[in-house]
C-alpha cells in the first residue's frame, strides 16, 4: 500500500486556487470574481441588483368549494350592493361560495377569477377596482386623456366627442389635472375605471 503525502490540505489548496482566504475559518474574497457578480456591486461602484418590480396583479388569493360551476374558469365582478356580474354562463348562485370565500379577505368592487382545482375546489383571486356610473356612454372600452389645453375619449377604438363627467371626475380624482382614465364596462351604466397620471 502506497500513502501519498500533500503538502498543504486539499480545502486549503482549492480555495487558493479560487482566489479566497481561510484565515478565520471562513471564506472570504480576495479578488473581484470571488462574489457572485450583482449581489455586492455597490460596494465595488457598480450597478447592484436593480429592476423595477412589477405591480400586483392580485389583491387576494383564496381557495374554495364551489360544486355547481361548469367550465374550468370563472370570471366576474361584485359590485359594493353584492350583486355579481358574471362573464361566463353559470347557474343561479353558483358563483356565491366564490364570492364569500374571497370576501374574507376582499371587500366589493373587486374583479374575480376563478381557476378550477379539482372536481369542485377552486382558486380565486380577487383585486380591488373603482366603478363609477356613465349613463349613454356607449362601448365596451373607453380611454380618456385629461390635459391641461383639453381632452380626448376614444371608446372602442374610435374617437368620440361625448361629454363623460364620471370619468374625468376620475380622472381627476386619480391623475391631477393631467391623467390617462381606462375603462371597461361591467354592465349597464356600471364601469371599471383605472386612472394613472401623465
Amino acid at each position: 500500500m502506497r500513502v501519498f503525502g500533500r503538502r498543504q490540505p486539499l480545502h486549503q489548496a482549492l480555495a487558493d486556487a479560487a482566489g479566497l482566504s481561510l484565515g478565520d475559518g471562513s471564506a472570504r474574497a480576495s479578488g473581484p470574481s470571488a462574489a457572485p457578480p450583482g449581489w455586492d456591486g455597490e460596494q465595488r461602484g457598480e450597478p447592484g441588483i436593480h429592476g423595477v418590480p412589477r405591480p400586483r396583479r392580485w389583491d387576494a388569493v383564496v381557495t374554495a368549494d364551489a360544486p355547481g360551476l361548469h367550465g374550468n374558469t370563472v370570471h366576474f365582478v361584485a359590485l359594493k350592493d353584492g350583486t355579481l356580474v358574471v362573464e361566463e354562463d353559470q347557474p343561479d348562485d353558483a358563483l356565491t361560495p366564490l364570492a364569500d370565500a374571497i370576501e374574507t379577505r376582499l371587500e366589493p368592487p373587486y374583479r374575480a377569477e376563478a381557476v378550477r382545482r379539482d372536481e369542485s375546489l377552486w382558486g380565486v383571486a380577487g383585486r380591488r377596482i373603482t366603478v363609477v356610473s356613465e349613463p349613454g356612454l356607449v362601448g365596451e372600452e373607453a380611454e380618456l386623456v385629461l390635459t391641461s389645453s383639453g381632452w380626448a375619449l376614444t371608446v372602442d377604438g374610435h374617437h368620440r366627442l361625448a361629454h363623460v363627467p364620471a370619468l374625468e371626475a376620475a380622472g381627476r380624482a386619480g391623475g391631477g389635472s393631467e391623467a390617462v382614465v381606462r375603462a371597461s364596462r361591467i354592465a349597464d351604466d356600471l364601469w371599471d375605471v383605472e386612472t394613472a397620471p401623465l
